[in-house]
């Protein structure tokens, strides 16, 4: 425990809070690796405070880079949140974006051909694009990620899939070159981490590149490097029950889970190494976050709720983005961002503009993080199924569409609960301030339903028995 002591002193004291260089934008436009972790909880990464993990690499992302202690997901579960991120814009804007996370499989459910991405966007405007890891936002013959803009992918379509045997949650092998089925042998982890370095190392083109790597890592099952033994055990289990055996209900720890996040980790050195070694570290914006906050084994302190929960557990997620060129590095900061303005900061500093037809719903960074313009400051949205939230300035309003009991058993109104939190000083949302400022709750409430009535509306819950109802590979 010593040694993580030291490095918690070592990444988090010695931060600055951010204040632009003012340089401006640099006039060369930056190559974009967007590094996207799956399932990784607020606190599992060394420079935001892990107690059980050893996360060197990420952590050399924040020593260089601006560490944002309120970056959050554009939605609480997987598939709304990768959509947000190739869209820009809320995830209910379209019907795929309703499903938390995507299980249907048909030609309705993914982001539409015509829809404008951001990989579509960069490579419109003279970038190579490349995506290695998990897709999640549509399957096959009727969506991929060659379809929305990406020019290569090595990958998986499905929510979750075994890391060694490479199946999914119909029992399925689900490992694709492009649209091709390929056979690899390795544990996945690695594998995306060899292709992303392949692929930079390999990269010989006058024009930038958008390299996006989507681990599946720390999600499950449950499997280390060398967990080849309960790989073959979950692959066997798919066989008699495979609506629930790669959920992997009885296994993991967490010192699986410390070795999961090790070897992304360790894939993320590789990266980065590879990019020095290239010589374009500098001219190369790294965006390193999660899909939404973690689960079973994930540190969450100080926040309550996990993945799938709009409370602050399940939608604050660490978020860090280095630019050597253009962001002094080693700073931290408590502006809160969201994965929509990720797509359109990106976009801007790419020199792209957007499809004016499908406005982003996210607001470009870059005025404030070169320009020394003001931080930006508007209102943040979330919507599932089951709550609504916003957030402006210090305030979360939080909106349950049915109120369950605060404490145990005890009783509660039926109907509808609406709640108001500080969160920049009680993250735990605990203590509920709708009596003390009235007015806030009753003015964010209702900014809440106008935003929710501009979304589509979510369809009739799948019928009993439906496998929908009980497979949720996010």
């Amino acid at each position: 425990m010593g040694k993580l002591t030291d490095r918690r002193e070592q990444w988090l004291p010695n931060e600055t809070d951010f204040v632009s260089s003012g340089k401006g934008r640099p006039a060369k436009r930056p190559n974009i690796v967007f590094i996207l972790a799956d399932d990784l909880g607020w606190g599992d990464v060394g420079s935001y405070g892990s107690l059980h993990n050893n996360t060197p690499a990420i952590d050399r992302i924040a020593a260089g880079g601006l560490r944002f202690t309120h970056g959050y997901s554009g939605s609480a579960t997987c598939s709304p949140t990768r959509i947000s991120l190739y869209t820009g814009r809320y995830p209910g804007r379209i019907p795929a974006g309703l499903q938390e996370p995507i299980v249907t499989r048909d030609d309705k459910t993914g982001i539409p051909h015509e829809h404008p991405t951001l990989p579509s966007l960069l490579k419109d405007g003279g970038y190579k694009t490349a995506m290695f890891g998990k897709w999640h936002a549509g399957f096959l013959p009727w969506f991929s990620p060659i379809k929305i803009g990406f020019e290569e992918f090595f990958g998986n379509l499905d929510g979750a899939m075994d890391y060694f045997s490479h199946i999914d949650s119909s029992g399925k092998p689900d490992l694709y070159e492009g649209e091709t089925p390929v056979e690899e042998v390795g544990y996945y982890t690695e594998l995306i981490s060899d292709r992303a370095v392949r692929y930079i190392e390999d990269y010989d083109s006058d024009q930038p590149f958008y390299l996006q790597i989507n681990y599946t890592a720390p999600h499950w099952p449950w499997e280390g490097p060398q967990d080849q033994a309960t790989s073959a055990k979950v692959t066997a289990a798919m066989q008699s029950n495979p609506l629930t055996a790669l959920f992997h209900f009885e296994g993991g720890s967490l010192e699986t889970y410390q070795r999961m996040v090790a070897s992304m980790d360790e894939g993320i050195d590789r990266v980065l190494n590879a990019l020095a070694a290239k010589g374009v570290s500098d001219d190369t914006i790294i965006v390193f976050t999660s899909d939404n906050g973690g689960e079973r084994f994930a540190f969450l302190w100080p926040f309550v709720g996990e993945k799938g929960d709009l409370e602050e557990g399940g939608i604050r997620v660490p978020l860090i983005i280095r630019w050597p060129g253009a962001i002094p590095g080693g700073r931290v900061t408590d502006v809160p961002v969201v994965t929509m303005d990720l797509t359109a900061s990106l976009l801007d500093a790419a020199g792209v503009s957007p499809d004016a037809n499908y406005p982003l719903d996210g607001q470009t960074l870059l005025p404030w993080l070169l320009d020394r313009d003001a931080s930006p400051t508007r209102v943040l949205r979330w919507r599932t199924r089951e709550q609504g939230a916003i957030r402006k300035d210090r305030f979360k309003l939080l909106f349950d569409r049915q109120a369950k009991p605060l404490w145990g058993n005890l009783p509660v109104a039926p109907g509808p609960r609406t709640r108001l939190f500080d969160v920049t000083s009680e993250g735990r949302e605990k203590a509920d301030l709708i009596l003390d400022f009235p007015e806030v709750a009753a003015e964010l409430l209702a900014e809440w339903e106008r935003f929710d009535s501009e979304l589509l509306p979510y369809p009739e819950r799948f019928p009993p028995g439906d496998p929908r109802t009980v497979v949720r590979p996010d």
